[in-house]
């Protein structure tokens, strides 16, 4: 798809003279008159009305509130002005902080990081990932960590190929094989009732896990944690057709999303150096002394140790987490991460349109961010705090961190179209192709997080209460 093209687009429905304003105008108001259970907008919490604001389609939200200290960074003009889509650099209240200059932290730069007086521990790393370790990680999370042994959502439901959905589909694009149908797992059994029982018809259910804790651990991952069953009624699909149904693939310690905990059955998966280092990198950039030197929080709010920020930069360890896939109609609904014994290390959210996130170091990263801009919206310890909206653009960082902050309610609720940015285009490059044109429609997320903190040994066969 032609830049141009695509930008043109998207502003289009920017402006309201335009045809394309126009027809998005009717469509709107069709819908509008066709919906029978509106939902009250007097029922919503202030998160859940910020998430409405932003992803409604018709008419574009407007961004004047959000925070985008790319307008700040000249060297960024023309990703700033990519769809149409742009903030403003003084939308929230924010205060600067230089970062750490020793070698761990990566190059001396001169870059700086923004901190959150009205969210305390929240940090703002921009451009953090350069243009070049973006294209690495989009490779690593389609090629390397989107295929077997790591689960994805697709395994439940197909047998994919040995190689990776998305390996397969480059052999494709080369011509090296036929666009072959992919199997349902389902059918793989004589009958229904020798796979796990599916589940009911109806909407999705939510489920509220219990926040995981040194004291709870032992309950908890004996708890029961069967396979989810695959669906008896999807059909085969060609390779082609399922790339853009690829929603995650599992990081470390494998997730298990119908308990909301993790399946440590399964043994502790590897976890990417590449990814690890640029995780370790931007824990280790942050002057942990500047983001709590006005923290009101007491050492019981970070559990029985009492705060430990100051010995982050030495035991934070990342050793689990997720890929995301979201493509640009996709969003991520309002949640707390605390399915990690370590509940208020750095959650750490790279975005080249990806995230990554330490915690305790209990590492719940919203990511790296990869592909096209997204709007973060992060709370507080309810629904019912006003969520503060964070344009994330390609390379940006975002760490979670302390007991306000790492259970804070967060989402991102819109996907930017039109947004990538110009250094994750082709240009010469003719083996980059086949991922501008994912990526054009797609953001790649890579949440990590540290599971459990240090000295805490999940093998041990017998543990009290306060033991490490």
């Amino acid at each position: 798809m032609p830049t141009a093209t695509a930008a043109a687009s998207t502003s289009d429905l920017h402006d309201p003279n335009s045809a394309a304003y126009k027809k998005a105008r009717r469509r709107h108001l069709k819908a509008a008159r066709s919906r029978q259970h509106a939902e009250h907008e007097t029922d919503w919490t202030p998160f859940r009305a910020a998430e409405k604001k932003y992803k409604a389609r018709f008419p574009p939200p407007d961004l004047s509130d959000v925070l985008d200290l790319a307008t700040l960074n000249t060297s960024r003009a023309e990703e700033v002005l990519r769809g149409a889509w742009h903030g403003r650099a003084d939308a929230v209240a924010y205060r600067e902080i230089e970062l750490n200059g020793d070698n761990d932290a990566g190059p001396s730069t001169g870059r700086r990081a923004y901190i959150f007086p009205d969210i305390p521990g929240l940090v703002l790393l921009p451009s953090f990932v350069d243009p070049e370790g973006q294209r690495r990680l989009v490779r690593w999370a389609l090629c390397e960590q989107a295929c077997h042994p790591n689960e994805t959502n697709l395994d439940t439901h197909y047998v994919l190929p040995e190689s990776g959905l998305w390996n397969k589909y480059i052999r494709i694009r080369k011509e090296e094989c036929e666009d072959e149908s992919v199997q349902p797992r389902a059918a793989l059994y004589s009958s229904p009732t020798e796979s796990a029982a599916a589940e009911a018809p109806g909407p999705r259910r939510l489920v509220s896990n219990e926040p995981a804790s040194k004291e709870n651990y032992d309950t908890l991952s004996s708890t029961p944690k069967p396979p989810a069953a695959p669906s008896p009624s999807v059909q085969p699909l060609r390779v082609s057709a399922l790339v853009p149904r690829l929603r995650w693939a599992n990081i470390g310690w494998s997730y298990h999303w119908g308990t909301k905990q993790y399946d440590f059955s399964k043994g502790k998966g590897t976890i990417d150096q590449g990814v690890r280092s640029v995780c370790k990198r931007a824990v280790r950039a942050v002057r942990w002394d500047r983001v709590f030197e006005d923290d009101n929080s007491t050492a019981g709010d970070w559990g029985e140790d009492g705060p430990d920020w100051d010995s982050w930069h030495e035991t934070y360890e990342p050793d689990a987490g997720i890929v995301n896939f979201y493509q640009t109609k996709d969003t991520l609904m309002a949640h707390v991460d605390r399915s990690e014994v370590c509940a208020t290390s750095p959650l750490v959210s790279v975005s080249y349109v990806l995230d990554l996130v330490p915690g305790h170091l209990n590492l719940s990263a919203e990511s790296d961010s990869l592909g096209c801009a997204a709007v973060f919206l992060i709370g507080g310890l309810t629904r019912e705090v006003k969520p503060t909206a964070i344009l994330l653009r390609s390379g940006d960082a975002v760490i979670m961190s302390g007991p306000a902050c790492r259970r804070a309610y967060h989402g991102v609720p819109r996907v930017l179209e039109g947004t990538l940015p110009p250094h994750l285009e082709s240009g010469t490059d003719g083996d980059w192709a086949v991922y501008e044109e994912y990526l054009r429609n797609s953001r790649i997320n890579v949440n990590v997080r540290q599971v459990f903190q240090r000295g805490f040994d999940p093998t041990a066969p017998t543990r009290h209460a306060g033991d490490t």
